[in-house]
């Protein structure tokens, strides 16, 4: 399997009447985060429930630290660790107690699921809550369980499935240096997310899902280019000529602007070097008499990508 710890061609997988997979190709390195980033519906989560054995695909092969998911599934959940959108924990234990039911599904001898257990309630912030009922647990609180339940047996491969859902940005955050953390030590990470921020942060590389199927993927550096690369940030000072502006930018970048009315703004993707269209848009707007309150250049951000990816895939 070289350097990739998931492998993944041509799955195809069907749920009634909807098609959920449509022959999708996934390689992902070892000791990165991957991240697959769709909306709702995409196949985000049909794909890591294949991956981890959960589902069977219709068509197609993967294959997870060198195990096939279909012909070998015990050897792939030896290695794997999932956390879903909801944590699966039992709420009338405590998190000491759903961690060291963990420990005995893997068959740990007491003393050394006890350990493991101390070790992990430690690490994720929890040693003073461990002897609490879960039923009690924030949902910060319960999302570091549920990681921490996920690495209990220090799997090579972790596969998170929208692991911040409804977390506030602070707690957001703190996953994403636990997150950090686990992949320093050497974990390879598959990561869905709806929230372009955690992708941009976390992931090494990113594979774009629509209806099924890649539409891109590359690194979110390679990623915001393929978007434009520049974008070119006009606030009007006469929110009235707002639409003015638009139509000199559209002129000038060859780009079609979008418009933040709240804002005044206008932005619009260069096609070519950001410098020249910065100065051709000053001098457009200056000949139209058209103030200005803030004119700048800026890199393309993975909402700007995500919206034209699956703009043009649903166009398509």
């Amino acid at each position: 399997m070289g350097d990739a710890a998931v492998l993944a061609a041509g799955l195809r997988k069907r749920f009634g009447g909807t098609q959920a997979l449509r022959g999708l190709d996934l390689e992902v390195p070892a000791g990165t985060v991957f991240g697959l980033l769709g909306p709702n519906g995409s196949g985000k989560t049909t794909t890591v429930r294949i991956l981890a054995t959960l589902l069977r695909p219709d068509e197609g092969t993967a294959q997870v630290a060198g195990f096939d998911v279909v012909r070998r599934p015990a050897e792939v959940r030896a290695r794997i660790g999932l956390a879903g959108q909801t944590a699966a924990m039992d709420t009338e234990l405590s998190g000491r107690e759903n961690l060291e039911m963990v420990g005995r599904l893997y068959h740990l001898p007491k003393q050394a699921l006890r350990r493991r257990a101390d070790e992990l309630l430690e690490r994720f912030g929890l040693t003073g809550t461990g002897k609490r009922l879960v039923s009690t647990y924030s949902g910060g609180m319960l999302r570091r369980l549920d990681l921490a339940a996920g690495v209990f047996a220090a799997p090579p491969v972790l596969f998170l499935d929208e692991p911040t859902t409804g977390l506030d940005p602070r707690h957001r955050r703190e996953m994403w240096a636990l997150i950090g953390e686990l992949v320093a030590e050497g974990t390879t990470v598959l990561l869905t997310t709806q929230y372009l921020e955690e992708a941009d942060q976390l992931a090494d590389r990113v594979a774009v899902l629509d209806q099924g199927r890649v539409i891109a993927s590359g690194t979110p550096a390679e990623l915001k280019r393929s978007a434009g690369g520049e974008w070119l940030d006009v606030v009007v000072a006469d929110q009235p000529r707002l639409g003015e502006a638009a139509c000199v930018l559209e002129r000038v970048a060859g780009s079609e602007p979008r418009v933040d009315t709240a804002g005044s703004r206008v932005s619009v993707p260069v096609n070519g070097p950001g410098t020249t269209a910065l100065t051709a848009a000053v001098r457009a707007l200056d000949d139209q008499r058209i103030a200005l309150d803030d004119i700048a250049l800026r890199r393309a951000t993975l909402d700007e990508v995500f919206l034209r990816l699956t703009g043009a895939s649903r166009a398509g």
